[in-house]
């Protein structure tokens, strides 16, 4: 089962760690702040996106 992401965007600093983890998930955008493009079909992915970002604005269920 694919795991429900989202980015808090107050927390969000918008370094691209999870875009360069899932690119197909997650993607700046023009607000210069990572948004979910994407289903998030690879937990394990999904849960390194997580764990990499140096804030915390990731949340994966």
């Amino acid at each position: 089962m694919a795991k429900k992401v989202t980015i808090n965007k107050e927390l969000c600093i918008g370094c691209g760690a999870c875009t360069g983890i899932c690119p197909n998930v997650f993607a700046i955008g023009d607000d210069g702040k990572a948004g979910v493009i994407g289903e998030a079909d690879d937990d394990a992915s999904i849960d390194e996106a997580a764990a990499g970002c140096p804030v915390g604005a990731i949340e994966a269920k």
